[in-house]
């Protein structure tokens, strides 16, 4: 039998996934305590108790999202040695992941940018640390493949970082608002054209990239 901390416990799971499918769906300004506790069958106050303020709840989402990217893309591709293998794989885990779940649900991280591109508060700041913690370790990465000898010594590991961002975020605009089913694989080509430009030229054969997309 569930003892009443479990039986919370579970509430609150519940809680937080489905405000996650709502603010990546709408928008984090979209979440309301009423409008989660309506879609649960549940009552404002239990809402409240659980997560308390709207505020809070937000935070508890962003805070999800960020555990479900790094579980899907960050923590599969650190399987992969050091250097380029496993660079190349946090972008094809990372545009993969695009494929099966922000194209179809929206991107909080994208979307958040732009949604609290001029508002201050608790909630942007949440999103700019999981955005910024995101970008360090791409950097890191990317200096790792540099270290190994996988990448030229002078390759700029900001810039490469930039560009890898850049590509997932042009790949959602396009896939989403302009409905160009290209996208992903637009994606993944610039990606390779992108690593291609920047490989040593006594990089090993293991170390090359992948040509898949999925």
């Amino acid at each position: 039998m569930e003892t009443r901390t479990e039986r919370s416990g579970l509430t609150l799971a519940a809680i937080v996934d489905t405000a996650v499918q709502m603010a990546a769906a709408d928008g984090l300004e979209s979440l309301t305590i009423g409008e989660v506790a309506k879609r649960l069958g549940l009552s404002k106050s239990g809402v409240f108790s659980r997560v308390g303020s709207r505020e809070a709840l937000q935070c508890a989402v962003v805070e999800e999202y960020d555990r479900r990217f790094l579980q899907d893309v960050f923590m599969p591709a650190m399987r992969e040695p050091r250097g380029l293998p496993r660079l190349d794989a946090i972008m094809r885990l990372w545009l993969q992941r695009a494929r099966e779940v922000e194209l179809r649900t929206g991107c909080i991280y994208c979307a958040g940018a732009f949604e609290y591109d001029d508002r201050a508060g608790p909630v942007r700041e949440r999103l700019k640390e999981g955005v910024m913690r995101w970008r360090a370790a791409l950097k890191r990465t990317v200096i790792q493949a540099i270290d190994a000898g996988h990448l030229l010594p002078d390759t700029d590991a900001e810039q490469m970082v930039f560009e890898m961002d850049a590509l997932f975020t042009g790949l959602m605009r396009d896939a989403r608002f302009l409905d160009d089913a290209r996208a992903p694989d637009r994606a993944w080509s610039a990606w390779q054209r992108l690593i291609r430009a920047a490989l040593a030229p006594s990089a090993a054969p293991a170390a090359s990239i992948s040509s898949r997309s999925r």
